[in-house]
């Protein structure tokens, strides 16, 4: 393995932090190529009215440079 890039990335979804952190890869990987691997660095959540109506990871994205 080459050089690794890491970049941050926040991804949400209404149904869990999985699919929050799997939305956040399917975006990365319409213009970054090579993601090798995530690292979930903080898990949050938006409550309204006593409930979690939105699901947030952060995370870093950590993928192979490419150039020379």
């Amino acid at each position: 393995m080459g050089v690794i890039i890491i970049r941050e990335m926040v991804g949400s979804s209404p149904d869990s932090w999985s699919a929050a952190a799997a939305d956040a890869v399917a975006r990365a990987s319409h213009t970054v190529r090579n993601i090798r691997y995530i690292e979930a660095v903080k898990h949050t959540a938006r409550v309204d009215d006593g409930r979690i109506v939105e699901y947030e990871v952060e995370l870093k994205i950590h993928f192979e440079y490419e150039g020379t």
